[in-house]
């Protein structure tokens, strides 16, 4: 099983995703609750930030709390180092092309 967390803007609400029984998809809504079930959850596959301007912020941390995270991926150019840009916007569209780049 592939767990993957997405990590949206504080404040959003995403609409649930349907995807393969074989993946869990977790969520949280910015940088505090990232970092929450990150510490909770250690067996997470790969983090997907969604969070528009808060991306970079979120990514820095992520990497400040844990040197080596799962693999970042972002649906927006980030400065930071080591996300991985991915072309689709829609939030369905780039976990596609996530598990297509992890699998």
């Amino acid at each position: 099983m592939l767990t993957i967390l997405i990590v949206a803007a504080t404040g959003s609400n995403e609409d649930p995703l349907e995807v393969s029984p074989s993946i869990e998809i977790l969520h949280a809504g910015g940088l505090e609750e990232a970092l929450e079930t990150l510490g909770r959850n250690r067996r997470i596959d790969a983090i997907l930030l969604y969070a528009g301007r808060e991306n970079t912020p979120i990514a820095r941390a992520i990497r400040e709390d844990n040197p080596a995270p799962a693999p970042i991926f972002a649906t927006e150019s980030s400065p930071a180092v080591g996300v991985r840009v991915l072309n689709s916007r829609s939030l369905p569209e780039a976990v596609e092309e996530l598990l297509r780049q992890i699998s």
